[in-house]
C-alpha cells in the first residue's frame, strides 16, 4: 500500500507551517507501511486542530465532541475488536476536558493507537493557554502568565499504568512513523506524545530539539537495546548514578565509552526508568529530551478482557436466545 493510499479528497486545513501537517503526512506513511486495508481502520477524534484529522484520511472516522474521544474510540474497539482504532487528540482535548477519559483508556488498557498533538497552546480557539503550558506562560487567557504548573503526558501515562510510551517530534519524519508503527503493532493501549509547532499562536515552543543544529545535542532516539548514546559525533551516553546522601537516582551524562552507558529495555515492567527518561529535559534542558518508544510491555487489554468474559458466559448459560432468557425470568398473565 502507498501513503497515498490513505489520503483523503478534502482539503487540508491546517495552517502553512503548522506542524499537524508533518504528523499527518507520518501517520499515512506509517498506515501504508502496517498495511492494514482502509475499510479495516477507524479514526476517532474530539475537537481542535489534531482532532480535524479523521477528515484527511481514507478510513472510517469520527469528528466526536470536546475531550470525548477517547470515551467513542473505546466504545468503537470494544464493540468491533477486528477495527485498528486510532484516536487523534490534543493536549487541551486530551489533558484538560478529555482528561477523566484518558487516564481511564490507559488503565482499562483499550487496544487504542492515541497520537496527542502537543503544541502546548489551544490554537483552534485563538491561543489560551493549555495543560502543558509552562508556569508564567503569557497568553489571551493568562495576560501575566499562568500561575498553573504543567503536566507532563509522561506522567500521566506511567501513573495510569500505561503499557506504551512514545514520543516524537513534528520535525523528526523518520521517528515519527516509527513510532506510530510500533503504537499499531502493540497491543495495548498506545499513547503517543508528537510535540509539534503551532506558527501562529505558540511559535517556536519546541525550538531547542527543533532546530536542526541543536536537536543531536538536546534529544536522544532510545531504541530498544541499543545503547543510550547521543550527540552530533554519539560521543555522550546516558547513566545512573546513586546520590551518596539520599540514595535517589539520578541520569548524568558520560562519554560515549564510559561502561556504565545504558542499554535501553522498553520492555522492563518496573517504570522506575522509563519513568526517568521520559522527564528528562522537561523541567529544564541540562539532559537531552527522550524520544522515540520509551516504554512497551504487555498486558491483556481491555477489549480482549471483555469479548472473552462476554463469550464465557454464553458457553455457561442455558439460555442461548433472548427467547429463552425471558422465559426463566419471571413473569405473570393479566
Amino acid at each position: 500500500m502507498q501513503a497515498s493510499d490513505f489520503k483523503s479528497d478534502q482539503y487540508v486545513r491546517f495552517c502553512p507551517g503548522c506542524g499537524d501537517h508533518a504528523i499527518c503526512m507520518a501517520l499515512q506513511k506509517a498506515m501504508a507501511q502496517i498495511g492494514i486495508p482502509t475499510h479495516e481502520v477507524a479514526v476517532i477524534s474530539g475537537i481542535g486542530c489534531s482532532s480535524r484529522m479523521p477528515h484527511y484520511l481514507n478510513t472510517y472516522g469520527f469528528n466526536t465532541i470536546h475531550g470525548r474521544g477517547g470515551a467513542v474510540a473505546t466504545g468503537v474497539k470494544t464493540s468491533h475488536p477486528e477495527l485498528t482504532v486510532w484516536q487523534m487528540s490534543g493536549d487541551g482535548d486530551c489533558f484538560a476536558i478529555g482528561g477523566n477519559h484518558f487516564i481511564h483508556e490507559i488503565r482499562r488498557n483499550v487496544d487504542l493507537n492515541v497520537c496527542v498533538f502537543n503544541n502546548r497552546i489551544y490554537g483552534l480557539t485563538k491561543g489560551q493557554y493549555s495543560p502543558t503550558s509552562p508556569k508564567g506562560f503569557v497568553s489571551k487567557s493568562s495576560p501575566f502568565g499562568t500561575v498553573e504548573r504543567p503536566f507532563i503526558p509522561a506522567q500521566l501515562v506511567l501513573g495510569a499504568r500505561g503499557t506504551f510510551f512514545a514520543r516524537t517530534l513534528d520535525v523528526d519524519m523518520p521517528t515519527t512513523v516509527d513510532c506510530m508503527v510500533a503504537a499499531q503493532q502493540h497491543k495495548g493501549c498506545s499513547i503517543v506524545e508528537c510535540l509539534v509547532n503551532c506558527v501562529i499562536f505558540n511559535n517556536g515552543t519546541h525550538a531547542w530539539i527543533a532546530d536542526r543544529e541543536q536537536r543531536a545535542e538536546h534529544s536522544i532516539i532510545l531504541k530498544h537495546g541499543q545503547k543510550m548514546l547521543f550527540g552530533k559525533e554519539n560521543d555522550k551516553g546516558l547513566a545512573v548514578e546513586i546520590d551518596p546522601v539520599t540514595f535517589v537516582p539520578k541520569i548524568i551524562v558520560v562519554p560515549a565509552d564510559d561502561p556504565r552507558v545504558l542499554v535501553h529495555d522498553a520492555h522492563q515492567a518496573d517504570t522506575t526508568l522509563h519513568r526517568m527518561l521520559a522527564l528528562m529535559g522537561q523541567e529544564d534542558h541540562e539532559l537531552p529530551i527522550a524520544l522515540g518508544v520509551i516504554r512497551e510491555v504487555e498486558a491483556e487489554t481491555y477489549d480482549q478482557a471483555v469479548n472473552k468474559q462476554i463469550a464465557d458466559v454464553r458457553a455457561s448459560s442455558k439460555a442461548k436466545t433472548f427467547d429463552e432468557l425471558t422465559a426463566t425470568l419471571e413473569s405473570w398473565e393479566m
